[in-house]
């Protein structure tokens, strides 16, 4: 099946965003499977650093990414300069998906590209809980 997408799955080992348990059952899932698949620690981390190898991941062709919103996988590549195609890459999301939803995803050879295009804006940013306010001294 040489036409099937890649699989990269992201563990977020330092920004800890995504629940211990849908990211240890995705990867669980995936060990088991015999497919292959890359694995990297964390992608902000490798963003930050500007890693040469997500210029690789980028241009190697379609690719489902377990990591988190469509939109921030795009920004991480796009900052490190190896742009994501936007009809060739399908982001699971880890944060708001569960771990039989990914897993389906990722084992199934149909491709949906699901990159935001344009520009992100300050409306497409998730939704945080207001910090409360604090008491004058």
């Amino acid at each position: 099946m040489a036409d099937a997408p890649r699989i990269l799955f992201c563990n977020c080992t330092y920004a800890q965003v995504v629940p211990k348990e849908v990211k240890e059952a995705v990867l669980r899932k995936l060990c088991e499977s015999g497919v292959a698949f890359d694995a990297v620690a964390d992608l902000c981390e490798m963003s930050a650093r500007q890693d040469s190898a997500l210029q690789r991941l980028a241009g190697g062709g379609p690719v489902k990414i377990a990591a988190c919103f469509p939109r921030a996988v795009k920004w991480l590549f796009a900052a490190a300069q190896a742009p994501l195609p936007l009809n060739a890459a399908e982001v699971l999301n880890m944060r708001t998906q569960t771990a039989e939803e990914i897993v389906t995803a990722l084992f199934t050879s149909e491709l949906k590209p699901n990159l935001p295009s344009g520009k992100v804006t300050a409306s497409d940013a998730p939704s945080a809980p207001l910090m409360e306010p604090q008491a004058a001294l």
